[in-house]
């Protein structure tokens, strides 16, 4: 899909710097039971292992990889519909991870989600206007006489027609009903919107629409998104800022150019080869495909080292030995690698062996000392791994 399908105009990050939504090393670890009467836990599936991130007021961050690489987990953290097993959920300033049910309840108007399949997020016995009108009774929003009139206004805003309020979900079109959806998420006039793929399961001319909606709806309700979602060009329009995912880690974050135009991850070059470049086949030519070799392993017992090793086609000793942290090397631009380097320019020997007190074999240098690395933790720093010098560098 090209960039003008979707809209006139890819989304810009507001000058506004307040964070809505920090996260900080957040885990989500699900049981994994033996047989037997007693049903013992006999391992744990790493769905996410360990993730920061922020979100800026009136911004979107997109959330992009593989299929179970813990993108929707994530999200379900966020919201809270996950408790997760370890890490930090602040939203605006406040640490919500450990809440109870009742402290999450003010929360709750604050932080809404749009799913993935509105087929099954919709409750099929009830109307449309018992669906997009049970948060403002629930929540005590407007009083009970109000409520028909709200429901009405919200279904004008999503470009619905408001005397279908009695008709029933099966009554609309798939992308009728993911407007259904979203004016269910904006009864409460929530801060923060985490978009779990809104257009995956839509034909590809009402994606545009839904698209289209949501940026307005951004711009007009200044609401923060955490979007994710497995188009590329989808999130290259909607999101400033996009981080990349793969086995339940943030393997690149940065914004839209460093991200698209100057990654330096081999899995997130191996993304962007796959997808369609219309500027590129207009001129002659085609870009160069990176096929991964092997399957995704399995977050019950991930590689050791690199997630990304078994299938990099860079990796070397230190990949099994030494997991990579996310270093940034750049304004705002975070990799995870220890060769981090656009296509065809990695370093022959570990940029991050200095920084961890290894050697390039990842073995304990005697001689050496482990340093901070820069930009370690959720945001950026002011200052960064410059990998042109291997020194640190500033704006």
């Amino acid at each position: 899909m090209s960039d003008t399908t979707i809209a006139t105009a890819a989304s810009v990050a507001p000058a506004s710097t307040e964070t809505v939504l920090s996260v900080e090393n957040l885990k989500m670890h699900f049981p994994v039971k033996g047989s037997g009467i007693v049903r013992r836990t006999v391992g744990h599936v790493k769905a996410v292992d360990g993730v920061s991130f922020e979100v800026a007021k009136g911004t979107a961050l997109g959330l992009v990889g593989e299929s179970g690489c813990g993108k929707s987990t994530t999200g379900r953290m966020v919201t809270r519909l996950y408790k997760p097993t370890e890490g930090k959920i602040n939203f605006e300033g406040t640490d919500i991870a450990n809440y109870s049910g009742k402290q999450l309840h003010p929360m709750r108007r604050e932080i809404q989600m749009i799913f993935q399949d509105p087929s099954t997020s919709l409750n099929p016995r009830h109307t449309v206007g018992s669906i997009i009108g049970a948060p403002l009774r629930i929540h005590k929003m407007v009083p009970k006489d109000k409520v028909l009139d709200r429901v009405q206004e919200l279904l004008e805003i999503v470009g619905l027609n408001p005397e279908h309020y009695n008709r029933y979900p099966h009554e609309f079109s798939g992308g009728q009903r993911q407007r259904i959806g979203i004016a269910r998420a904006l009864t409460l006039q929530p801060k923060l919107l985490v978009a779990d793929e809104p257009v995956s399961a839509l034909d590809v001319s009402i994606q545009a629409q839904v698209i289209n909606l949501l940026q307005d709806l951004q711009k007009e309700f200044d609401i923060s998104f955490l979007f994710i979602a497995h188009d590329l060009a989808i999130v290259r329009h909607f999101c400033p800022e996009i981080a990349v995912m793969y086995l339940g880690k943030i393997v690149e974050i940065g914004d839209r150019e460093s991200i698209y135009e100057h990654a330096h991850h081999p899995y997130t070059q191996a993304l962007l080869s796959a997808v369609p470049d219309v500027k590129q086949a207009a001129i002659g030519g085609r870009r160069e495909r990176i096929r991964l070799e092997g399957d995704v392993p399995s977050p019950i017992n991930p590689p050791s080292g690199c997630h990304f090793r078994t299938r990099c086609a860079i990796a070397k000793d230190i990949c099994s030995v030494v997991e990579p942290p996310l270093l940034q090397i750049g304004k705002k631009h975070k990799v995870a690698c220890h060769f981090p380097g656009e296509i065809h320019q990695h370093p022959e020997k570990p940029v991050t062996a200095p920084l961890l007190g290894v050697d390039e074999f990842g073995a304990p240098d005697p001689g050496a000392s482990p340093a901070e690395v820069p930009g370690d933790g959720p945001g950026y720093a002011d200052t960064w791994y410059d990998l042109a010098n291997n020194s640190r560098g500033s704006a």
